[in-house]
This record gives structure tokens, C-alpha cells and sequence, in this order.
């Protein structure tokens, strides 16, 4: 019933003075409604099933220690080849690597479920990520400043690198997010390929002046800087070359007892060098458009 018919009979109900022979006084007391009491009770009862339910379905404090130490056991950081570099689990197995700079990059990049990776650690490039270039297709990721400008030009100089990311400019790889990560190594560029001499051995026709001073420099690990006319403008430690030659001008020809790389080439071709003449050079160079490259073991001189 609803309440008005209710509150009727109750009212009918209190007017009752006599049952059967007796007198009688009919007092309402209290109104429940049946449904209501019903609703609490299901809604108590759905109470303490759930309460139940959640304890004997919530894992254990051990079980989520376990469970979370399973995670870090995954993720951690291994030591690579003989230097110890740090890298993913996956750096051997793994048909191509990913070369980034340093521990927090490796760290960073596992987090977002990349484990072929290695890192450098350091401005000087380790013989395994030589070794590891030539055996896997690897692709450098760097950071977005000068640092790893100098990195990619050394990894040039000395690895088989197919492909280069950036992380934007400015930023760092171990600060990037996942989705940062995946739009870079998705975005990465391919070099070019690296300049290599013919296997083949050349003899270069040079004048009596260049023959004699690589004859003057073989073993000195030292530098010559000559001008148009061959005269001597400097003689100085290879170590100092490659800076000397940007700050010196008029220099024509360079020999010296080293190693010819991208970095000297590059000054060289900035400067206007037409020569230059070392022990050998590094398979990494690329072909120059205005500097001659030559080794002491291809140049003779000319006679008379």
C-alpha cells in the first residue's frame, strides 16, 4: 500500500474499542516498512562480502615483494665484453644494437622495453662497440647537444654505425619518455656510407720535397705544415694538428707520422689544404671533393 491508505488503516485500526465480548484500546506504536529493513539487510550482508572478498583476494605483503623483485631482476643492468660495458640482456642474442652514451641511457631505454643496447661510457670509443658494429646492425643513439656531436664523429671515425638518433636538441636521452624514445629510433637517419682505399697498393708521383720530409717524420709521431712553395710554415706534435690548423692560415700541404681522420679532413677542406700526407688513414673517412689524401707507403719522388 502506499502511505496515505496505510496511515487510513492504522487510524481504523486505533478506533477499535471492543473485541468480541471484551473491551479493547487498539495504540499504533511504530510504522516499518518491510522493504526498507529488506534493503538494509541486503545491502549489510553485500557489505560483508565484499569486505571478504578483498582480503582473501589481496596478495600478500611477501607475494607483492616477490612480484616487484621479479621486475627489477629483469630489468637489471648487465656488463658487457672485457671493458665492463653496461648494457641490456639482449645485446648477444640481438640481430641489431642500439649505442647510446652512457649507464642512466641504457637504464632509461630498458624501462621502455629496449634491452639491445650498450653504452659507449666515455669520448673514447671501447673495442667491443668496434667489434659489436661490425658484427650487428647498429644504430647510435645520442644526445641532442655537443657531446654527442663529438661522439657521432668519433663512432664514424672508428665503428660501422648504419644509423644515427637524436634526441631532440637540447635534451638527453635519459631524460626522455617512451614515447620520445620510440619517435627518435623511429626517426633515425641513415650515414652515409664510410670512404675505404683500394686494397690495391697506388704509387703517387710527388715532388723530391714531399718524399723527404715523410722520411723526416716516419717514427716522430710529429706534423709539418708547408705552404705553396713547400716551405716550412710549423713543425708540431700530431697531438696539436688538428686544433693548430684552425687557427693557422696560407697552409698548403700537411704531413705528418698519424692517422688521417674525418676530423683533420674536415678542417682541411674548411681551410683550403690541398695535401695531406700521414702513415695511413682511417677507414672511416669519407671521400674528400677538394683535399688530396695520400700515405707515406703509396708516395715516391719524382726524379731530376
Amino acid at each position: 500500500m502506499d502511505r496515505v491508505s496505510t496511515s487510513l488503516t492504522a487510524a481504523s485500526i486505533e478506533s477499535i474499542n471492543r473485541v468480541g465480548p471484551c473491551a479493547s484500546k487498539m495504540t499504533l506504536e511504530k510504522i516499518e516498512d518491510v522493504r526498507e529493513e529488506r534493503r538494509k539487510a541486503i545491502i549489510g550482508r553485500a557489505k560483508e562480502i565484499l569486505h571478504k572478498w578483498t582480503i582473501e583476494s589481496m596478495p600478500s605483503v611477501d607475494e607483492i615483494f616477490k612480484e616487484v623483485a621479479e621486475t627489477l631482476k629483469v630489468a637489471k643492468v648487465e656488463k658487457y665484453g672485457p671493458e665492463k660495458l653496461s648494457a641490456g640482456p639482449e645485446v648477444s642474442s640481438a640481430k641489431d644494437i642500439i649505442v647510446v652514451e652512457g649507464r642512466a641511457d641504457v637504464i632509461n631505454l630498458m624501462r621502455c622495453g629496449i634491452y639491445n643496447i650498450v653504452a659507449v661510457e666515455g669520448t673514447k670509443i671501447p673495442e667491443t662497440i668496434k667489434e659489436l658494429s661490425k658484427e650487428k646492425e647498429a644504430t647510435a643513439f645520442l644526445d641532442g647537444d655537443r657531446g654527442g656531436d663529438l661522439i657521432l664523429k668519433e663512432l664514424q671515425q672508428v665503428a660501422s654505425i648504419k644509423h644515427v638518433a637524436r634526441a631532440p636538441r637540447g635534451k638527453e636521452v635519459e631524460d626522455l619518455n617512451c614515447r620520445e624514445i620510440f619517435e627518435a629510433l623511429k626517426n633515425k637517419t641513415r650515414i652515409g656510407e664510410p670512404f675505404k682505399p683500394k686494397k690495391e697498393k697506388r704509387k703517387i708521383e710527388v715532388s723530391k720535397e714531399f718524399v723527404q720530409k715523410t722520411k723526416e717524420l716516419e717514427g716522430t709521431l710529429e706534423a709539418v705544415l708547408l705552404n705553396e712553395k713547400m716551405e716550412q710554415i710549423e713543425r708540431l706534435p700530431v697531438s696539436q694538428l688538428a686544433e693548430k690548423l684552425q687557427q693557422i692560415k696560407d697552409v698548403n700541404t700537411v704531413i705528418f707520422d698519424g692517422i688521417i681522420t674525418q676530423r683533420i679532413v674536415d678542417v682541411a677542406n674548411e681551410k683550403n689544404i690541398k695535401n695531406i700526407i700521414a702513415s695511413r688513414i682511417s677507414e672511416a673517412v669519407k671521400t674528400p671533393l677538394n683535399v688530396q689524401l695520400m700515405t707515406f707507403s703509396e708516395i715516391k719522388g719524382t726524379t731530376g
